[in-house]
């Protein structure tokens, strides 16, 4: 049972925050506020049903003990029927009330890359990545490609985007893994079914008070612009790699024919890299308080299968497969993997949030 002075707590809170909106001028202050009201606004109203409710049973049960039979009896009705809604009421503010990923509205950068399979896993990686656009412009959102690296027999070796929009990484930051394929490659002449893998990175990108970068960490080299088989394709110095030198992670931009382009590329990528590994460390630390959550965001682990011979798609971290892979791979019918996916991680945190309170 949610504590009343809890209940009060967040609706002074709420009153507290409208009532410095209608004030301030100042254009951060504005949107500050603005987003915290819109965070607070659906769990104030169900905080003030559950008090109706809860002010509505006081009542009846007053009611209930009447000396008048018939208005006792009536009220007691009324009085079980409400019985019954509360615990579900009280359900659903305590998921509202679960402390929210602060990076969920972030834009995110999406890497695919080919893994065990060879061309296959290189045809696969590139059906992903058009699963991941297709369901992007269902969700309203917009993905800008940041590089890509096209194998010889189609799809990708690697490629990178930018997706921006509503809630992107809430939506997309259980998608990160190993997602496998079994199917039989165009190039097979047996008939045989073929088990090819590609690797999925979603990695939020940080706002600038998030990450700080030192540039005397940085290591920057600029060379050439090379494209298949290794030709140059630019007479000038214009691509750029990025070397963090105090993690080692490297970045590296040649799509832009502008050097200052890519190293902005470079620097946006870099950014969002560091800023998932410091989450993973983070995420990491609470694993082993929290062995059932869903999304590790661990890239070594097989997250999902796609089993074309039998239409069939698998995501094992909560065991659930639909036969509508045409409908999936096509993006219409990811969305409802990525809700179930929600609906445990949510569960998780909600038994998490319980069993600390207890």
């Amino acid at each position: 049972m949610i504590p009343q002075q809890k209940l009060d707590a967040l609706i002074d809170k709420f009153e507290k925050v409208e009532a410095e909106m209608s004030t301030v001028t100042d254009s951060e202050a504005i949107v500050r506020l603005s987003k915290e009201h819109g965070e607070l606004r659906d769990v104030v109203e169900k905080a003030r049903e559950l008090i109706s409710v809860r002010q509505q049973l006081a009542e009846l049960e007053e009611i209930s003990g009447s000396d008048d039979a018939e208005m006792a009896a009536l009220a007691t009705d009324e009085l079980n029927e409400l019985k019954e809604t509360l615990p579900a009421l009280e359900h659903e503010l305590q998921l509202l009330l679960i402390p929210k990923d602060k990076a969920d509205d972030a834009p995110v950068i999406l890497e695919v890359r080919a893994g065990t399979g060879g061309d296959e896993a290189a045809l696969f990686a590139g059906d992903l990545f058009r699963m991941y656009q297709r369901f992007a412009s269902l969700q309203g959102w917009k993905v800008d490609i940041l590089a890509a690296s096209e194998a010889d027999m189609g799809g990708y070796k690697e490629i990178q985007a930018n997706v921006t929009g509503d809630g992107v990484f809430a939506k997309m930051k259980f998608e990160s893994g190993v997602h496998r394929v079994q199917r039989v490659p165009a190039t097979e002449t047996q008939g045989r079914v073929h088990t090819s893998a590609a690797t999925v990175a979603v990695l939020p990108e940080p706002e600038d008070v998030d990450i700080e970068i030192n540039e005397g960490d940085l290591r920057i080299d600029v060379f050439r612009a090379s494209g298949p088989g290794g030709q140059s394709v630019n007479t000038t110095d214009s691509a750029v790699r990025i070397t963090h030198i105090p993690t080692g992670v490297v970045v590296s931009q040649q799509d832009e024919k502008s050097q200052h382009k890519n190293r902005a590329k470079a620097m946006q990528v870099l950014r969002a890299r560091l800023y998932e590994a410091e989450r993973a460390r983070v995420d990491a630390e609470r694993a082993a308080e929290r062995k059932g959550m869903v999304g590790s965001g661990d890239r070594s682990e097989r997250i999902r299968t796609y089993n074309y011979p039998q239409s069939r798609v698998t995501d094992h971290r909560i065991n659930l497969t639909l036969y509508k892979l045409d409908e999936i791979v096509a993006g219409d019918g990811l969305n409802e993997i990525v809700d179930a996916l929600i609906t445990q991680d949510r569960a998780d945190r909600l038994a998490e949030m319980q069993g600390d309170a207890a």
